[in-house]
């Protein structure tokens, strides 16, 4: 069992407001499955897909900013009832700006999963940046909480539970 999180890592996660995703690597497990016809596959690990349900039904907003387009995660989150959602997006952070601005939150009230250099502009950023166990180097280096679970194996659902039992919703 991994040691509970820092008090300092509590503290951020009682003010999030809205948890932003990666695809890639997070809600995935990172392996893109190439079909003959060029068609892209990828898993998703349901316990995360009900993590975000779950975060949404609590009133915790959930947005998604990936670098690769992908018009099946695209369905899939917008059926699990995510509204902000940015795919194709290499440099993150204007999409991730804009979606503040949306919703109103300061960068303290933001948290970010992410899993590699891409996402360190966000790391720098938020209240929170979250990583996978197996996330690059770099990203476990700027995190301030690592999951115990690696990318598409319920690193989301562990995050999303970090920010609800902070605020006392869970």
């Amino acid at each position: 069992m991994a040691a509970l999180p820092s008090a300092e890592v509590q503290r951020r996660a009682a003010k999030i407001r809205c948890v932003f995703l990666d695809i890639d690597g997070v809600l995935t497990d990172g392996k893109l499955y190439i079909g003959p016809n060029s068609e892209e596959t990828k898993t998703n690990y349901v316990r995360d897909g009900y993590g975000i349900k779950l975060a949404l039904k609590l009133g915790l907003q959930v947005a998604v900013i990936s670098g690769r387009p992908s018009e099946s995660m695209r369905r899939r989150l917008e059926w699990l009832g995510v509204k902000h959602i940015a795919l194709d997006t290499e440099d993150k952070e204007p999409a991730y700006l804009r979606m503040c601005a949306e919703m109103g939150l300061s960068d303290e009230q933001c948290a970010h999963v992410g899993d590699d250099v891409p996402d360190l502009p966000l790391f720098r950023r938020v209240g929170l940046a979250c990583t996978v166990a197996d996330a690059h180097p770099k990203a476990l280096a700027l995190a301030h909480w690592t999951s115990r679970y690696s990318g598409g194996h319920g690193a989301v659902r562990e995050a999303i539970d970090l920010v609800l039992e902070a605020q006392g919703r869970i």
